[in-house]
């Protein structure tokens, strides 16, 4: 049991780490004046949006593809060294 916990930590440790970077990245674009790098997400081909009187439906397919294969390699990545 107490393995599981070792590798518990040390993911929500790397995961953390991953959270601070990102979010420091994102605040020196905006610092820099540079929010137009990230301005495609959520314009990629297979994004779907749907536009009525009443309704509106905004479903990013391209875009949770993308990172569904970004964050796929970065766990095994991860894995890969860890192991």
């Amino acid at each position: 049991m107490q393995v599981v916990f070792a590798d518990a930590g040390k993911f929500l440790l790397i995961a953390g780490m991953a959270a601070v970077i990102c979010g420091l990245f994102l605040l020196f674009l905006s610092r820099t004046g540079h929010t137009d790098l990230l301005a495609w997400i959520g314009h990629l081909p297979l994004d779907m949006k749907l536009e009525r009187e009443n309704f509106s439906l905004y479903f990013p397919l391209g875009t949770s593809i993308l990172l569904s294969i970004l964050l796929s390699l970065v766990a095994y990545l991860i894995n890969r060294f860890i192991h």
